[in-house]
């Protein structure tokens, strides 16, 4: 199928195959599929990369971040970084009073082609972490092999955590394959984010990209409870038919994790929290909430500006998922943000940190 979104819960096999990195998962459970390489990109593995292959010094990227609660706010007491990736620190700019945020620099062009990078990220008991990027991710252009990233996020007891990257932009030719896995305590809660441009859309360049795929799976102590699909291959079916992205070309995702939501008598049913959240989406700042247009700031830009959005409860009671579609990068965001923010002060009591990015 060239173009598939799902949100099940449904558990498949996924022996013998690699992960999104391009290496066997070391003790893999063969009943959890979150490590399992798209069936599209295993023709690509085996590939030959020019010059600098899988696996040389400078292709295998690793990020490993902890936070924890001590001296009652959260800390960052684990930092390591593999080029590309690079953490300065943290930024003390949380709006939450036991707040930290963290932005991942990185000082290559982008993803090439044999890249394969793993990043970890955990939340300790307690803990509210925010991590994001200090710029968008350039996926570049390939002739061989494919870009991997593997995100394992992991909250423990009464913990929050937020990753939510600047938008992906997919160059011509690119072949990009994600998979992120979310693993949940009680009482702990994540909201993970994503914005995929497919193209330098400023040059006319447009579904132009080999092959995209992205998969997340969230449990709850070893239950899958939501499991989400994206693929797009332009080659295989067109994205602007009705049914995919239609007459839009940026599209966003937004989670929003908190299995226990829906059993806390103090706070709003999954209904109506979906509801809130879509009314955030669709009337953000610089959206008019009648028409749901946001107003012209990108000169690069398109001057048709509508956002379309829509906020659905997760099976399982696990959250809400929110999508947006847009003909401008920064009009999708400003739609995610605002679901976002409106999900973060429900759930910790706290507005979302400022950007300090341009």
């Amino acid at each position: 199928m060239a173009a598939e979104t799902t949100a099940e819960a449904d558990d498949r096999e996924a022996a013998g195959r690699e992960d999104a990195t391009g290496d066997a998962p070391a003790g893999a459970d063969s009943d959890r599929d979150d490590a399992a390489l798209h069936p599209a990109f295993e023709a690509y593995a085996d590939e030959t990369v020019p010059s600098v292959g899988v696996g040389a010094p400078g292709k295998t990227g690793k990020l490993d971040l902890s936070f924890a609660v001590t001296d009652g706010t959260t800390r960052l007491v684990r930092d390591y970084a593999r080029v590309p990736f690079h953490v300065s620190g943290t930024l003390g700019h949380d709006p939450h009073p036991r707040g930290e945020a963290v932005y991942v620099q990185s000082p290559s062009g982008g993803i090439a082609q044999g890249d394969r990078h793993d990043v970890s990220i955990r939340a300790g008991e307690g803990a509210v972490a925010h991590v994001s990027t200090g710029s968008s991710t350039k996926v570049l252009s390939m002739d061989a092999n494919y870009g991997g990233v593997a995100v394992d996020l992991q909250v423990d007891k009464g913990g929050h955590l937020e990753y939510v990257p600047e938008p992906l932009i997919l160059h011509a030719d690119a072949r990009y394959c994600q998979r992120l896995s979310v693993d949940l305590a009680p009482g702990a809660s994540a909201v993970v984010g994503e914005v995929v441009v497919p193209g330098r859309l400023a040059r006319g360049e447009r579904f132009a990209f080999d092959r995209f795929a992205s998969r997340l799976r969230a449990r709850r102590e070893g239950r899958l409870l939501v499991a989400d699909d994206a693929h797009l291959c332009p080659a295989e079916g067109d994205p602007t038919e009705p049914g995919v992205l239609g007459e839009y070309a940026v599209y966003g995702t937004l989670f929003v994790l908190a299995p226990d939501l829906a059993a806390d008598d103090a706070m709003p049913s999954l209904a109506s929290f979906a509801d809130a959240l879509h009314a955030a989406a669709v009337d953000a700042d610089g959206t008019d909430s009648t028409s749901g247009t946001v107003a012209d700031s990108d000169a690069d830009a398109e001057t048709d500006t509508d956002v379309a959005a829509g906020a659905t409860a997760l099976p399982n009671d696990a959250g809400v998922a929110i999508r947006a579609l847009g003909h401008r990068t920064d009009a999708v965001v400003a739609s995610l943000r605002a679901a976002w923010s409106e999900a973060r002060t429900e759930l910790v009591g706290a507005d979302v940190p400022p950007r300090r990015k341009n």
